[in-house]
């Protein structure tokens, strides 16, 4: 096995990540040949097959299991080693892992391109799951940073808030819940849900609203995609309970409702967090400090009315690395205003 690459080590644990070739090869920039072929050598260095294949579906046999563990623990500790050896060359080039909860999706990159206008030459590189993947993956030290909304406690992290993250209930805009007063928590009993799946974060704020209140809901539909979610809502199958950062350009056109309910929205909080254990690269340490500087001010900008004002404070100081110089975040054009999301309709005279 002493002949075994680097490049081996990095397709086999991308393989086995995914299990599929295909997913792999997009994932490294590679072909999928390219892929079968590094495993078919990595396999006759190990003189064991590492995978089983069942037409174009693969998994790993028990020898494929142990090498992963060794494979994963050997990048890990070069990835530190880059790390920590980037602090002696300064911000000018780097690589950058960032995981993000799926809700994250719809500023982060965003965030991230006006970080990389200060720095081009940083690579960078977005994940995106729930908040059980991204712990996962934080435990393997496969991320630099995460961006989500409630913190791990599973493992021992650095969690940072930088914004106020809101969330509430959606629906057709020509549902009952938008015409009238505010309403009772206890009326969401009276509607189908369409939830986010189990190890979401949205799913476990939902869960703490609906147990304060003490309702019980009538589940529709289980979905992993906020996307599907918010089609689902629009056609009137149900009413969900989503970030309100997720919705934006849906509230601008009036494509979805967030009516006036007992307790929302819920305001949790935003946070840029690491493992303890890990020492930032000086990429990450930039991008880090970015988004306490300026995410707040974004998200405000970005979301307007919808975005509640006065988020806590960072619970550490926000040292700025000597070379971090961000420009103001003065977009060219100015962003359409949106529309108040808890704005309430007008009844409509009937009859």
């Amino acid at each position: 096995m002493k002949n075994i690459t680097l490049r081996q080590l990095r397709v086999f644990v991308a393989a086995a990540r995914h299990l599929n070739f295909g997913k792999a090869a997009k994932d490294l920039h590679l072909t999928p040949p390219a892929i079968s072929m590094q495993i078919r050598d990595l396999e006759l260095q190990v003189g064991l097959p590492l995978f089983e294949r069942n037409g174009k579906s693969v998994s790993l046999t028990m020898t494929g299991e142990y090498l992963l563990v060794y494979a994963r623990r050997m990048l890990s500790t070069l990835k530190d080693a880059e790390d920590a050896l980037a602090r002696f060359r300064g911000l000018e080039s780097g690589r950058l892992t960032i995981g993000m909860v799926s809700t994250a999706k719809y500023f982060v990159p965003r965030l991230l391109k006006l970080f990389r206008e200060e720095h081009p030459h940083i690579e960078a590189r977005l994940v995106v799951g729930n908040r059980e993947q991204l712990v996962a993956q934080m435990q393997r030290n496969d991320l630099d940073l995460a961006i989500m909304g409630r913190p791990p406690r599973e493992i021992a992290t650095r969690a940072e808030p930088f914004a106020a993250h809101p969330l509430g209930i959606v629906c057709a805009p020509d549902h009952p819940l938008m015409f009238g007063e505010q309403s009772p928590a206890s009326a969401l009993a009276n509607y189908g849900f369409i939830i986010r799946e189990s190890g979401s974060g949205t799913r476990a704020a939902m869960e703490e609203y609906l147990q304060e209140y003490r309702v019980d809901i009538r589940t529709e539909m289980e979905l992993a995609s906020n996307e599907t979610i918010k089609q689902t809502v629009m056609s009137g199958m149900g009413i969900s309970f989503l970030s309100l950062h997720s919705i934006g350009m849906e509230l601008r056109t009036s494509m979805i409702g967030v009516p006036d309910l007992e307790g929302l929205p819920l305001v949790r909080r935003w946070h840029v967090v690491n493992t303890s254990s890990k020492m930032l690269s000086p990429s990450a340490e930039a991008f880090r400090y970015f988004v306490l500087e300026h995410g707040e001010t974004y998200l405000a900008r970005e979301f307007g009315s919808m975005q509640p004002q006065g988020s806590p404070a960072v619970m550490e100081p926000a040292t700025p690395p000597p070379a971090i110089s961000p420009a103001e975040l003065e977009p060219s054009v100015p962003p359409a205003a949106p529309a108040a999301p808890f704005q309430r309709a007008k009844p409509v005279a009937r009859g």
